[in-house]
């Protein structure tokens, strides 16, 4: 046959691209001839070469493994990665559940396990030989072993003989020795005599060095069966963890190990588990057969048990021996008895109940059965439980006869663990270096005085003294109390218009040193004082429904009123509420309102029952003489919160009418100019309902009081809410005027002046002032206009109060007109040109 000159030129090539293929090929095989567990044996300095662990050449691939060649010789051509990594990804697959534990799940809603199978689940990628170990006497020598001779006397040896693969060894002067299966202890005497046939007086020992790898086959129901290389000294269990142990359906209990076609042993894992017995365990020798046959009998077991999971089961295996494998019942199971849900006659599932007793649990179990151990319940019989606003929640054993007052025996304890711990913590002492705060008025953060101290540029950092009588520095230590203090610092913060200066919100804020602020902090977190007139017992009635059996607990307790001093049965809760719980009369609530200024006694007082403020204040020592009653100030929480409401709808609303005008504006910006200025009052108005929304809110009520007001008798009859806070200003002596005028400033107040005296004073209203809404602020917090004033009222000969704020606002729909006016001026004068280009024209 002739083949064409160009194929001729190019058979040495292809031969050697086949040769080097089928080396390739080889080379691959050789790795997977070592199965996943197995892998990785000896290298040949780094050629590639596999080896077993006593650095011989492996054995060939086996069918299984070529099946492994075939299907990943792909892969391993267009990648590098290594056959450790093939053997890691093969370990790392999980094993699929069997069909019992699939009917387990779907009927206990719990995935178990099936018992053992963790113990395969770390097996390394990569064969560990067995070195270093020390050799038993009863290991069988063999082809590949290394014996150690050293002998000394009239005979100088030094010899390391390795076993042939006909069983003997070759020793100098001595000759050909027979070994090979012999066991290690019948190895010594054997070349002791043997050399004493030719030496005398001598001493000789024989030590085993590298140790041969012999070959064995895991068949069945293994994870990986296949042909393994392993250490001579490798035994049964070694090659199990090597080869990652039964599979899903295979058995535990009965594994078997052939030698020459007889079951040499029949290992049970359970025993090891188990019992930690390992006694059936053999040594391997070259060629044996490890065997895994199907699973058996297969139980289940779950609920309060240690080891929830899926047992192999022999035939006289009994209730007993499951509950035993499971490491006995937990400590939160039921006793009494367990439920079996067992397959009857392979064409149903029926429930059985079985006893926890001798008798019942000799019953063996069949296969499929599903287990069920029942948790204790959490039910207390003989308990009565006490909670809430008490000293120490906690249960009582039931005993006949048994009251309210056997469990609440006096009011100690209804005192909260928070009451003391406040109380130990105000008795701690404190450095005044390290509790006294400085503000940095560039961060507004505080400072520790100490800290603040140790720097030598404390004046240019602009560190201001919170206890300055400046306004700015006032309004610094509203903020450093307000964040102490909490909710304090909204009452403290007293300006209420954008258009009052620092100086005028000074007046009406709280002088009150930091150790007072921290008082009322304590008193209002410690007000949980105890519902004396409310209590309650939550019992379970015969139809299970829940019953309330409320008292009277002063009565209970303090008096022991037999109507209210209930008895008591198995099972009952008391509760007992505190007067912020359940909210009581006003007439019963504890109140404590803060007196401050120009108050005789100033400090904090609780309010007793129906008093007032008017006589809250008279019982305290009055007024001083130096008070302005038509500026005082009456902070309250519950208006405040009312207020901040209000002004976040407001900013809203606002919101919604911007959005609404700047769509309709921006229809008719035509000119870049236009929708630059369009943008720029959107952004404006933006930020103004920003500054709207920041706004704080003081919960100041205007009390309505004449302008001339002096007496103790002017002040209303106001009823008083718990955190309340008056404030009584000394009287000021200056009138501030503010917005659109050339001179922003505080002004001396005299009885003769009047509204537009004042703004003369300040220079006048400026060009953009829309005078026509100038309005006052009056100090007690409410304001004056011309609209409220009437049609002949006369608001601009308004008299001026100490304190009073005049604010003039700037027409904006005047800056508005002068730019509307800008553009039909450029309109005009483009007309107009056009006209006179025309007359021109004509």
């Amino acid at each position: 046959m002739m083949f064409p000159k160009y194929l001729r030129h190019a058979a040495p090539l292809l031969i050697l691209a086949v040769l080097s293929s089928l080396a390739q090929a080889e080379d691959i095989g050789g790795n997977y001839a070592l199965p996943a567990g197995m892998q990785g044996l000896g290298r040949d300095n780094g050629r590639g070469n596999v080896r077993d662990a006593s650095g011989l050449p492996a054995s060939k691939p086996t069918a299984f493994n070529n099946a492994l060649i075939s299907k990943n010789r792909s892969d391993t051509a267009r990648s590098d990665r290594s056959v450790e990594e093939i053997g890691s990804r093969l370990l790392s697959q999980p094993v699929k559940p069997n069909e019992f534990q699939n009917l387990v799940a779907i009927t206990t809603g719990q995935n178990l396990p099936i018992f053992g199978q963790d113990m395969f689940e770390g097996v390394p990628s990569t064969f560990a030989p067995l070195d270093g170990v020390p050799v038993t006497a009863d290991y069988v020598v063999g082809p590949g072993d290394e014996l150690l001779v050293r002998g000394w006397g009239q005979v100088d040896i030094d010899v390391t003989a390795v076993v042939g693969r006909n069983g003997s060894i070759f020793i100098p002067k001595v000759g050909n020795l027979n070994v090979g299966g012999l066991h290690y202890e019948e190895v010594v005497p054997l070349i002791k005599s043997a050399v004493g046939r030719i030496y005398k007086n001598f001493d000789l020992t024989v030590s085993m060095g590298q140790l041969r790898s012999i070959q064995i086959f895991v068949v069945g129901q293994a994870k990986r069966p296949g042909s393994y290389t392993v250490s001579s000294l490798s035994t049964l269990v070694n090659a199990l963890f090597a080869s990652g142990g039964p599979s899903a359906n295979g058995s535990m209990r009965a594994i078997q190990l052939k030698r020459g076609g007889k079951v040499v042993t029949t290992f049970d894992l359970y025993d090891l588990i188990v019992s930690g017995d390992k006694s059936n365990d053999a040594r391997l020798l070259p060629g044996d057969v490890i065997y895994i046959p199907s699973v058996g009998k297969q139980v289940a077991v779950y609920g309060s048990v240690n080891r929830p999971a899926v047992y192999e089961a022999k035939p006289n295996n009994s209730l007993k021996d499951l509950l035993d494998w499971a490491g006995g019942l937990s400590t939160a199971a039921a006793g009494q008895k367990v439920t079996v849900e067992r397959i009857s006659e392979r064409q149903a599932r029926k429930v059985a109940e079985f006893q926890l007793n001798a008798s019942e649990l000799a019953n063996s179990v069949q296969d499929g059965d599903v287990v069920n151990v029942y948790a204790v319940s959490p039910r207390l019989e003989n308990s009565i439980t006490l909670h809430g606003n008490v000293a120490q929640p906690m249960r009582f054993p039931w005993r006949e006869g048994m009251r309210v007052s056997d469990v609440i025996p006096d009011r100690n304890a209804l005192i909260v663990p928070d009451y003391w711990v406040s109380r130990n913590r105000s008795g701690q002492s404190q450095s005044w270096l390290a509790a006294t705060p400085l503000i940095d008025s560039n961060t507004s953060n505080q400072m520790p005085l100490a800290r603040s101290m140790s720097g030598s540029q404390n004046s240019s950092n602009g560190i201001k003294n919170p206890l300055s009588n400046n306004a700015n520095s006032q309004a610094d230590s509203d903020v450093m109390a307000g964040q102490l203090i909490g909710n304090d610092a909204d009452n403290s913060r007293t300006s209420t218009s954008k258009y009052q200066s620092e100086d005028m919100a000074s007046i009406g804020q709280s002088n009150a040193k930091t150790g007072q602020s921290k008082f009322r902090e304590e008193l209002s977190r410690n007000n949980l004082e105890v519902n004396w007139d409310y209590a309650v017992i939550e019992r379970q009635a015969r139809d299970l429904s829940t019953d309330l059996v409320p008292f009277n607990l002063g009565k209970a307790v303090l008096d022991r009123d037999p109507t209210q001093n209930v008895l008591l049965q198995p099972g009952d809760t008391i509760t007992v509420f505190s007067k912020r719980d359940i909210v009581a009369p006003s007439e019963k609530q504890t109140r404590f309102v803060r007196l401050e200024g120009e108050v005789a006694n100033a400090g904090v007082y609780r309010v007793q029952a129906g008093e007032t403020l008017r006589q809250l204040v008279g019982r305290v020592g009055g007024l001083t003489n130096s008070a302005y009653l038509f500026g005082a100030e009456l902070n309250r929480e519950s208006a405040r919160k009312m207020q901040e409401v209000k002004l976040q709808e407001l900013a809203d609303r606002l919101e919604q009418e911007v959005q609404r005008s700047a769509s309709q504006k921006a229809s008719s910006a035509i000119s870049a100019e236009a929708q630059a200025t369009l943008k720029a009052d959107q952004e404006a108005q933006q930020a103004l309902v920003a500054k709207l929304r920041r706004t704080p809110v003081t919960g100041r009520i205007v009390l309505e009081m004449p302008t001339d007001a002096r007496g103790l008798e002017q002040l209303p009859d106001l009823p008083l809410e718990d955190g309340d806070r008056l404030y009584i200003p000394a009287k000021p002596g200056f009138v501030l005027v503010q917005g659109s005028v050339y001179s922003q400033n505080a002004y001396i107040h005299k009885s003769s002046k009047r509204l537009t005296d004042y703004i003369a004073q300040a220079g006048g209203a400026t060009r953009t002032a829309d005078e026509n809404d100038t309005f006052v602020i009056r100090a007690d917090g409410s304001v004056h206009n011309s609209r409220n004033a009437g049609f002949f009222g006369g608001f601009r000969g308004t008299e001026v109060m100490p304190g009073d704020t005049i604010v003039v606002p700037e027409d904006f729909n005047k800056i508005s007109w002068m730019r509307e006016l800008k553009d039909w001026s450029q309109i005009i004068y483009q007309f107009a040109l056009g006209a006179a280009a025309l007359k021109t024209i004509k």
